[in-house]
Parts: C-alpha cells; structure tokens; sequence
C-alpha cells in the first residue's frame, strides 16, 4: 500500500510540475511580435519586405535569398510561410517515455523538440519542396498572452481535480475534429490532396507514441545508449547524433530516400556525405527494413524524387558561436546561413532554453518556441488535427542573447546538390576582418583518413572542436574549448 501511495503523489507532482510549467512559460510570452516595415525578414531562404513602396536598396539586403525569393509588400504571404512549418512543443499525458515513469517533457524536452522541427524542416524539403505552405495556415488563431496563459490556467485546475478524484478521462485537444477529405476533382486537386497527405504523414511520425518514426518515445531511446535519460539537459550537439540515429533507423519505407550526417570536429568530410548520398544495396535495403509498415501509396512525390542509387542527406554541424557569449563577428555568417534555401534552421537558443531559429530582420533572430505544453494528439486516426501543430505566432530574439552552443543544418537532396552547397558555403565561411576562423570547414576525403578522434572514448566523439587529442582542453558544457 505504502509503494502504491508514493507512485501516486510521484504522479501527482509530476503532473503539478508539467502543468506549473507551463503556466510559467505562457506568462513570459509577449502579446505581438514587432516587426520592422523598413527591413527585410528572410525566413529559411525567403526574403519578404511588407514595404510597398518600391526601393532597389531593399533586394541588396536580403543577403544570398534570389530575385524569385523576394516578395515585396506582403505581409500574408510571410505570415502562411512561417505558420506552415511544423512546430513541435511540450506535450502532457502521453504513455511513460522510455526508462522513466515521465508522461510529459514539459520543462526539459525543449531542445529535442527544436531538433524535431528541424528535422521536420527537412522532410517537409525532401517531400513538399520549399515553396510549399499549408492551405489552412492563415486560419489559426493568434496565440497571444491571454489565450495561452488561460488555457494554462485551466489544464492546471482541470490536472489537479483528475489527480485528485483519481479519474483518468483523455484531455480534450479543444480543437474540432478535421473533416474527411473528399475525392479530388481535378490535376489540381489531386495535387493539393496529395501534398496534405504527405503533410500528414510527416507530422505522425513525429507523434509521442512508442511506434512514431521520429518521435519523443524513440529520441529518448536512443538517448539511453548516448548516456541522457528523460529529464536531463539534451545539448545541441547531442542531439544531432540523435536525429541521425533516429533517421538512420527508421523502418518506414517512406523514410528509405533519406539519411543524416553529423560533422566530426567541426569539419564535413565530403567522401563521408557523398557516401551517405549513395543508397544501401537493395539486399541491404529489404534486410534493414523487411519488418517496416505499409506506407500510403506513392510516398514518394515529383518533387522529392532521387535517383535509384541515392538518397538525400540531412547534414548536421554542430558550432559554438564563441566563448561564454556568441561573438557578435558571427552575426553576418548566420544571417547569411538562413538567406539559403537548403538551410533547415539552427537549433540552439538561450542558456538551458531551446529554440528553432529560422530566420532573422536585422539584428534579431526570428524563432519557433517548443516552450508551450499542449495535450497529446493520437496520430494514429487518419483525421487527427493538424491545428496544434502549426504556430502563427513568430517571436524575435536578439542575436547578443543567442547561446554559441547551435547546431546548424542543411538539406541535400544529390551528390551534385552537395557539391554545389558545398561550393556555396566555402564562400560564405571565408574568414572576414572579423571573423579569424571559420565556424565550420569542408575537407576533401574521409573522416578516418585523418584519424583525429583515435584514443578518444565514444562519449567525447560526441562533441564538436576536438582538433586532436593531444592537444590541451578545458571543457564548457556540450563542447571542448580549444
């Protein structure tokens, strides 16, 4: 009886201190989001001005983004692409996580949740391409202070009374059921009803059930072998190696067109992401994923197709941006990383407070904040909402409260796609007057031909800047500082 009593007020304040959270989370938050009518926003390689005026001065701003990127005067436009990307936050009430009696991540899980969106960043690439926005984005409900903090305020009450009456009735979303899709009637149509089906699938892989692809349940897994367990401090560089055993991983035959790299030592070794690039034998393939599920028909779309023997790669690098402060040298070599297309976001953001970075006006970064608890949504029904995983609400920060600790990343869909990237990025990592070392390097060959990391144990290969192990280091968080 003694056992049973104590599971039940570790439940209970598990619950309090999920729910706390939350509350304290939506009290911070700040009603509207200003922006400048005078600058330009870039949003993962998208340049908007919501100036109407013509002004040549203003495409010279937007930094690498085309001239096809440049949209002039529409503030809508801007507002459907940024609520179209996929936002993953806290959740409450779904089965324990692995190795943990944890039913919530509110309060630790920011980090593994902002690595989520980046990784959603680039299937909904691999899938959907970069022009694509969700044709129900502008319908959302803005997310202000009240709202947020009220609906906080009410799951609080409503957690508590279920505790204490011991009543284990499922939260309601407080969202309307979606509609079934009806059969399309056109070219377009079908187009449209395609895309949304591919937009769902790629959301349900990142439920927070134990079968999701790339959900929480299977993040924290596979932290387990990496030493990190529910509840603990997740850094940037950590998960990075996460996402990539995660995608490497997968089972489902719609993930097969796809892997990760992560950099060693700040470094990408070109002949390890070429190999990457080229896909597994078809014996391999069929061995690694003969127990995967049946995908929906034609997964794979126009847009996202590959050559039979490749594969796009997702490429991860994680950075430190400076000492205990990122170095405001660094500011113009980040803002030109998110002028690209094929970058995917930074994940990184306040000390022990992550956020996905996904563009920038001026001297501010433009973010998506996991820092929200929402219900858990079952997405295993074909109709589950979608509404709570869009957000119509950016948030800026300023770069000088931007942690060095990030890890940035970069969507490759071929061997000729990376070359060219590559090629791109040498460019933009040219040391400057500023800027005495690059953030990052490209080097021809691979990774074990210059065997920088041996006699290092596997924890330490974890972590980025150990340029060799002979050298002298002092340790700072997730990194080794030279």
């Amino acid at each position: 009886m003694e056992n049973k009593g104590s599971d039940e007020v570790e439940k209970l304040k598990t619950k309090f201190l999920s729910v706390w959270h939350n509350v304290k989370y939506s009290w911070a938050l700040k009603s509207k989001t200003s922006f400048s009518r005078n600058s330009p926003v870039l949003l993962l390689g998208k340049c908007y001005h919501f100036k109407a005026e013509d002004d040549n001065r203003l495409t010279e701003a937007c930094y690498e983004a085309s001239e096809e990127d440049f949209v002039m005067g529409n503030v809508e436009a801007f507002r459907k692409d940024f609520a179209s990307r996929v936002w993953l936050t806290y959740r409450e009430e779904f089965s324990p996580l692995p190795g943990s009696t944890l039913t919530s991540d509110c309060g630790w899980g920011c980090m593994l949740r902002a690595g989520q969106m980046m990784l959603a960043q680039a299937l909904t690439l691999h899938f959907l391409g970069r022009d694509w926005t969700w044709s129900e984005a502008l319908t959302l409900q803005a997310l202000d202070t009240e709202t947020w903090t009220t609906t906080a305020a009410k799951r609080l009450v409503a957690s508590l009374e279920s505790s204490l009456q011991g009543s284990h009735k499922p939260p309601d979303p407080g969202l309307p059921p979606m509609p079934q899709a009806q059969a399309p009637r056109s070219a377009e149509e079908a187009d449209a009803h395609l895309k949304e089906m591919y937009h769902r699938t790629l959301v349900s892989w990142f439920g927070d059930s134990p079968s999701a692809q790339l959900g929480l349940h299977r993040l924290v897994r596979l932290g387990l072998t990496m030493g990190r367990q529910a509840g603990d401090w997740y850094g940037p560089a950590v998960v990075a190696h996460i996402l990539r055993k995660a995608v490497e991983e997968a089972m489902d035959p719609g993930l097969a067109g796809i892997t990760a790299y992560v950099s060693q030592d700040c470094t990408v070794y070109s002949a390890d992401v070429i190999d990457s690039h080229r896909a597994p034998t078809a014996g391999q393939a069929s061995a690694e994923r003969s127990d995967a599920p049946p995908s929906p028909q034609n997964n794979q779309p126009a847009s996202a197709s590959t050559l039979p023997d490749s594969r796009a790669v997702i490429i991860l690098i994680p950075v430190r941006l400076g000492g205990e402060k990122t170095n405001p040298d660094y500011f113009d070599f980040a803002k030109s990383i998110l002028s690209l297309e094929y970058c995917i976001g930074i994940i990184g953001g306040k000390p022990k407070q992550a956020c996905y970075f996904v563009g920038f006006q001026d001297d501010s970064l433009i973010y998506m904040d996991p820092h929200y608890c929402q219900s858990f949504v079952d997405v295993s029904t074909s109709d589950f909402p979608l509404q709570s995983y869009h957000c119509p609400s950016p948030k800026k920060m300023p770069f000088s409260k931007m942690d060095p600790s990030c890890t940035i990343g970069f969507y490759s869909r071929s061997i000729q796609d990376y070359e060219r990237i590559s090629q791109e990025l040498s460019k933009v990592l040219q040391p400057s007057a500023k800027e005495k070392y690059p953030a990052f390097t490209f080097v021809q060959g691979h990774g074990r031909d210059y065997d920088l990391s041996a006699g290092l144990t596997p924890e330490k290969r974890e972590w980025p800047f150990i340029r060799d192990p002979r050298r002298t280091v002092t340790t700072a968080g997730d990194f080794v500082l030279l």
